[in-house]
């Protein structure tokens, strides 16, 4: 989506309010207030609240919150998959706005075809890099070659979107995240059924 500067700005802005009061605090008049522009400035950006939210999940979509420094699957596949989570986690006021923000707009992918359509490729895609990494890892003789890679990276997944749901309302430290997330993930990676 190719969105203009003052659109950017807009959006940024409702981003903002979600973070801070939720999705049904952004309105035109609250994204006014909070970008400084007047309420004829962004019905002229957006005709339409759906427009802005489009606009929104355009940006959030952008967003890049931080990352595990080492090659995917490396020096361990566990080693990576504990450092991924620590990384992406509600752990820091930045990462716990992205996931209230994201946690909005999976909430509207309920009712909205699209925006779930949108999310499911984004699952999809992360799903299909921790197959290959369980496969590589599998190959490599660090984990189990009879457990199915797809059923891994669903759990590990699932984990991830857990915890981060979490800790949106229980906080705790990053070590305390590690302590409990370290030994879940070596227990799915090591899983025999």
């Amino acid at each position: 989506m190719s969105l203009t500067p003052r659109q950017i700005e807009l959006a940024d802005a409702a981003l903002r309010i979600v973070a801070r009061q939720g999705m049904r605090a952004v309105t035109f008049r609250s994204v006014a207030a909070e970008s400084g522009w007047s309420l004829g400035a962004v019905q002229k950006a957006f005709a339409t609240k759906v427009d802005l939210h489009t606009a929104m999940f355009a940006r959030l979509r952008g967003s890049v919150g931080p990352a595990p420094t080492h090659e995917p699957g490396r020096p361990t596949l566990h080693a990576w998959l504990v450092e991924l989570v620590a990384s992406v986690l509600p752990l820091d006021e930045g990462r716990r706005d992205l996931e209230l923000q994201g946690a909005a707009f999976a909430e509207l992918a309920a009712h909205d075809p699209e925006i779930a359509g949108v999310i499911a490729v984004d699952d999809r895609r992360l799903l299909g890099l921790l197959e290959g990494l369980v496969r590589r890892g599998q190959a490599e003789g660090e984990i189990d070659g009879s457990l199915r890679a797809d059923a891994v990276a669903w759990a590990v997944l699932a984990i991830l979107q857990g915890a981060a749901s979490q800790l949106l309302y229980d906080p705790r430290t990053e070590s305390e995240v590690r302590e409990l997330v370290s030994p879940a993930l070596a227990g799915i990676l090591h899983w025999s059924g």
